[in-house]
């Protein structure tokens, strides 16, 4: 019920996101990439501004009506873009103050909504629940880009937002319809005061879990502005329309489902994993940038897709597996801060670049994030796990020392 609900509403949210970067850049700018980095800041900038308030709620609020909440809030907001833009009375300001408004209600919904799948399966499950359940959002993302491109083409971009306000209820139905007495709930206690920071101390005591975060943010505040590369190289180095700019979204999602299928299938993700997706990830990037023509450019975009998904979806089982049931929607909620509250950080960086030098200089920061991250991944290993690497019967060897109970163990 959960994923069928869901699937319903994210399919809409990736067909809002499509045609709200789209006006943006086509219609009500003359193709100016910092105004699409400026949107994207402000709808995940409060990711970070109010990571105090979501975490506390995720842990200390019931989760299925935090998500009722945010869920219906966000579908309302769709529903006044989509009356704004269909009467003809679309500005500018109108996009910044409701991605501004969709941001504070997705700040809250995202860590309930990551944490609620503990509540749906048991400890056991949880690695392969977390896993498919990006495998459905991916699903959405692969669909919903690819219907809106047609829909903007056919009768306007007011009909894609109308669309999504109406999928929303999908997923409020299903949270309605659940068995609420077969939920794995954890009850925790009345918070003490300063709680938020216990938060941050138990990161602070855990390299394993600082360098993944320090990870999420270099690949998150450069890498992870997809919708600007996207956009930006259909409309100025390709020269092609709406149908064609979501076409290239679903091709990239169509690795993001590879890349959470092949997350799915391991019970327990190692550091490892994040370090080889993180390089690849780059690589992906140095390629896109170099593409010559539009469907070599998507193939790049299915690489680049396939990393970030297993980069992500690996990080989030990782952090829950790891954390105990009281601390998880604090800690989930600052990696979900790191990882959209460095967007508002890069996304401008990476609009003024586009701007100034052309999208495949952007494409190029995108790849050093990559890298960076790898690099960082790559530190951790050779410090707390005494990495070593040497060549044995003609094949390239690794070898880490053993650690106790920790994340990467």
């Amino acid at each position: 019920m959960w994923a069928g609900g869901t699937i319903v509403s994210n399919v809409g949210t990736w067909m809002q996101r499509i045609a709200q970067d789209w006006i943006v850049l086509t219609q009500l700018t003359r193709h100016n990439a910092t105004a699409v980095g400026l949107v994207m800041a402000l709808q995940f900038g409060p990711q970070a501004v109010l990571l105090p308030l979501t975490g506390y709620a995720a842990d200390h609020f019931n989760r299925r009506k935090v998500m009722l909440a945010t869920q219906s809030a966000m579908g309302v907001l769709a529903l006044i873009l989509g009356v704004l833009c269909i009467t003809g009375r679309i500005q500018l300001w109108h996009v910044y103050a409701l991605a501004l408004l969709q941001g504070c209600a997705a700040a809250f919904d995202a860590p309930a909504r990551q944490t609620f799948v503990s509540e749906l399966v048991g400890e056991a499950d949880l690695s392969n629940a977390v896993a498919l359940n990006s495998t459905a959002f991916n699903a959405a993302r692969m669909i919903g880009p690819a219907i809106a491109g047609v829909l903007i083409a056919l009768v306007g971009a007011g009909w894609v937002f109308l669309i999504n306000a109406a999928s929303f209820a999908a997923v409020i139905i299903s949270l309605c319809l659940l068995r609420v007495h077969e939920l794995h709930v954890h009850r925790n206690g009345e918070p003490a005061p300063g709680s938020f920071l216990e938060g941050f101390r138990y990161v602070r005591q855990r390299p394993d879990l600082k360098v993944i975060l320090v990870m999420l943010f270099l690949i998150g505040t450069l890498g992870f502005n997809f919708p600007i590369f996207i956009s930006t190289m259909s409309v100025t180095a390709f020269h092609v329309g709406a149908r064609q700019y979501g076409l290239l979204n679903s091709m990239m999602a169509i690795g993001s489902i590879s890349g959470a299928l092949m997350a799915a299938r391991r019970a327990r993700p190692r550091m490892g994993l994040l370090l080889a997706a993180a390089l690849v990830f780059g690589c992906g990037f140095s390629l896109a940038a170099l593409m010559p023509t539009y469907f070599l450019f998507g193939s790049a975009l299915v690489i680049i897709g396939a990393c970030a998904q297993t980069f992500t979806t690996s990080t989030i089982s990782l952090l829950q597996l790891s954390t105990a049931p009281g601390m998880r929607g604090r800690v989930m909620a600052i990696a979900l801060a790191v990882t959209l509250g460095s967007m508002p950080i890069g996304s401008p960086i990476v609009g003024r670049v586009v701007d100034a030098f052309g999208p495949r200089w952007a494409l190029m920061l995108g790849a050093a994030s990559g890298f960076a991250a790898a690099l960082a991944g790559a530190h951790y290993l050779y410090k707390h796990r005494h990495l070593r690497v040497r060549i044995e019967d003609g094949r390239l060897r690794f070898s880490l020392a053993p650690i106790g109970a920790t994340l990467m163990d």
